[in-house]
């Protein structure tokens, strides 16, 4: 694929951004590493799609860089380098990608690549041994594989299972790092669950096309039936490693299980009480629409049938949950202040003052990848930000959302680890920033200014919606004549929506701002 740029197409910019302008006028916590996903498979979804919301929880000050990577050309010989030393033969082509790059992080980049695969991680722990035993023993090799193993998915993978296999080829070679991680892998086909133990030990299970998963920091895969290849992938010997470990018994009558095998249980007060955990939880609840009874006598299932088609803005709702109007809400109507500052994750709140990102990929198989998939975020905290969508066939993102560094710099997990003096610090002209502002603005008095904020943003995501269809139509006759054409447009369009969002957050954050200061 040739990166698209060049002058052909300039003088068409003015064009294209009046159309685009036109028809948006007219249509017009506890843990700070508590990330969140929610996957529905195609049958669940009012459209189709294959849907993968993700929310990316971390502590300490951060900066998400967004941006575009085009394919790039290796010559023979070329080697990845991994960042505890190991090292891999390189493609001699990668696949290009988006991607939201979450500096100094071991496990919280997301990425999605041109044929529409989607990748995202959440941490989830296991028993296994320390990374020293694990190297020791053999089971990680050359420094093994943790913040690098997401990226290789992105650049070499044309479908989900494809990118399971590409796992199971890096863990086989050097070792996982992670000691308890679970890969979202997803395309618009289907999707998969890729939960990894450390060391050479991971299993695979494909979310089913009727139901939803919803993945907390938690092992959800539980009985596994290695000889449905269809629905369930896994390293070779995991039972008998189990067994070995003391883990499993064979014995017992039971079947194997997984997450009772080899998940670490949680300590948290609604796990020793209700015995699962409480995001979990909370998100099946929203999926059912019923209150799950507690405490569960089993773990809770893998995945559950939801009450309605699920949308894009369902995901959202999800993700931007504090458990409101249930016996566990400590809020009283938001009138004992800041759902974020009463509500941990331990509590079961999905959403937190944690949050760099919520995500929502929608992975449509019927349309070129170009359109048919789109890159839903908001920047900081779900609830008080607003969704805009990237398409997967935009050649650059604005740079009010990301540093211009040197790309094949940028590229390296040196750099990734140690950015350029500067990249935490508050930039009012950033994206990143001033959605964050505006976040921490409606939590100084969250009953009074989510109203605010809420009902700028839901007529905003509504004219979004209701323009999707015709800016996919223009799109798709672009695409028919000219695909690079087709890419300037989604590029200018995406671009436009998300720049405007900036707008009217850099508004409110002024509005709020003299709220409550300027009495």
């Amino acid at each position: 694929m040739t990166v698209f740029g060049g002058n052909r197409y300039k003088h068409m910019k003015v064009s294209i951004f009046v159309v685009i302008t036109i028809l948006f006028a007219t249509i017009s916590s506890s843990s700070g590493y508590a990330c969140y996903a929610v996957i529905a498979g195609k049958n669940a979804t009012a459209d189709g799609s294959v849907l993968f919301a993700h929310s990316e929880l971390n502590s300490g000050i951060r900066f998400l860089n967004f941006r575009v990577v085009p394919r790039i050309k290796y010559e023979p010989g070329a080697m990845i380098q991994l960042t505890n030393g190991g090292t891999y033969p390189e493609v001699s082509e990668s696949f290009s990608f988006i991607w939201s790059e979450n500096f100094g992080m071991r496990g919280s980049d997301s990425y999605i690549n041109e044929w529409g695969v989607a990748c995202a991680s959440d941490g989830t722990r296991t028993i296994e041994d320390s990374r020293e035993e694990l190297i020791k023993r053999g089971d990680i090799i050359d420094g093994g594989i943790g913040y690098m193993l997401r990226r290789q998915v992105a650049r070499r993978a044309r479908t989900a299972k494809e990118g399971v296999h590409i796992v199971a080829e890096l863990i086989k070679r050097f070792g996982c790092n992670f000691l308890g991680v679970t890969l979202v892998i997803a395309d618009p086909n289907e999707a998969w669950v890729v939960s990894m133990a450390g060391g050479q030990h991971w299993v695979a299970q494909r979310v089913p096309d009727d139901d939803v998963v919803v993945l907390a920091n938690v092992n959800i895969i539980g009985q596994v039936n290695l000889k449905d290849t269809n629905n369930f992938l896994a390293s070779p010997g995991l039972i008998e490693y189990a067994i070995k470990r003391g883990w499993y018994d064979p014995d017992s009558g039971k079947p194997f299980n997984y997450k009772n095998s080899f998940d670490k249980p949680g300590k948290g007060w609604f796990d020793i009480q209700y015995g699962c955990d409480s995001r979990q939880w909370r998100g099946q609840c929203l999926v059912t629409g019923e209150s799950i009874p507690i405490p569960v006598k089993e773990n809770l299932p893998f995945s559950v049938r939801a009450n309605r088609k699920m949308t894009v803005s369902d995901m959202r709702d999800i993700l931007s949950d504090h458990l409101e109007g249930t016996e566990f809400d400590k809020t009283e109507a938001y009138t004992s202040g800041s759902p974020h500052d009463l509500i941990s994750s331990g509590d079961g709140g999905i959403c937190s003052q944690y949050n760099q990102e919520a995500a929502v990929f929608q992975l449509r198989n019927w349309l070129p990848a170009e359109i048919g998939c789109v890159y839903w975020r908001t920047t900081a905290a779900s609830c008080s930000d607003v969704l805009t969508p990237w398409y997967l066939g935009i050649t650059e993102t604005p740079e009010i959302y990301y540093y211009q560094y040197d790309l094949n710099e940028n590229l390296t997990a040196e750099f990734h680890f140690d950015p350029p003096a500067g990249t935490y610090d508050y930039n009012p002209e950033k994206a990143y920033w001033i959605f964050n502002t505006l976040e921490n603005l409606v939590d100084m008095n969250y009953q009074k200014n989510i109203g605010k904020v809420r009902e700028v943003w839901e007529e905003y995501e509504k004219n979004e919606y209701a323009m999707q269809a015709v800016i996919e139509e223009i799109a798709l006759n672009l695409y028919k004549k000219d695909k690079d054409l087709c890419r300037f447009f989604l590029t200018t369009y995406s671009a436009t929506i998300a720049n405007k969002a900036v707008e009217k957050a850099k508004n409110l954050n002024n509005k709020l701002r003299t709220d409550l200061f300027g009495a």
